[in-house]
């Protein structure tokens, strides 16, 4: 029988309700690191002034009822879906949850960003548009020597 299981990207912004310290993020990572290999996702994490940016890979079904949970999840406020494509093959296969240490003047640095970043927004103003930006620079491997696995 043939596998009719499709993959998908799916990249959303959210508001954290609280400021989160370096141990938060450590913890939040451990605990998506664990979750992210027993169901197959793999995906990376930015997180700068409040706003998350979170890229997820893997089976659409299993993204989509994840993405609900995480709708859901207390932690995040106003998340909103910013990318969902299918994919052929998967940009961070090798990451449970990759977590970048970028500041915000580094994204700043990246050719269609640099008037976003540099006027202090945050990932939750990004649009599809931007984020497909933001989501190149790490494809192309901009980060991937800081980036924590």
């Amino acid at each position: 029988m043939e596998d009719t299981r499709k993959e998908i990207l799916l990249a959303y912004s959210s508001q954290a309700i609280r400021h989160f310290e370096s141990r938060d993020l450590v913890d939040l990572l451990t605990l998506a690191r664990v979750n992210n290999e027993r169901l197959g996702v793999s995906g990376m994490l930015l997180y700068i002034d409040g706003s998350f940016f979170q890229v997820l890979e893997g089976d659409e079904e299993l993204l989509h009822a994840l993405y609900k949970k995480i709708e859901c999840d207390k932690r995040h406020a106003k998340v909103i879906k910013l990318i969902e494509e299918p994919i052929d093959k998967r940009t961070f296969s090798n990451w449970s949850m990759g977590y970048a240490k970028a500041t915000r003047a580094e994204l700043a640095t990246i050719p269609g960003l640099n008037d976003f970043f540099a006027r202090g927004s945050s990932f939750n103003e990004l649009e599809p548009g931007r984020a497909r930006f933001l989501l190149e620079a790490f494809r192309e491997g901009k980060w991937r020597r800081q980036l924590s696995r």
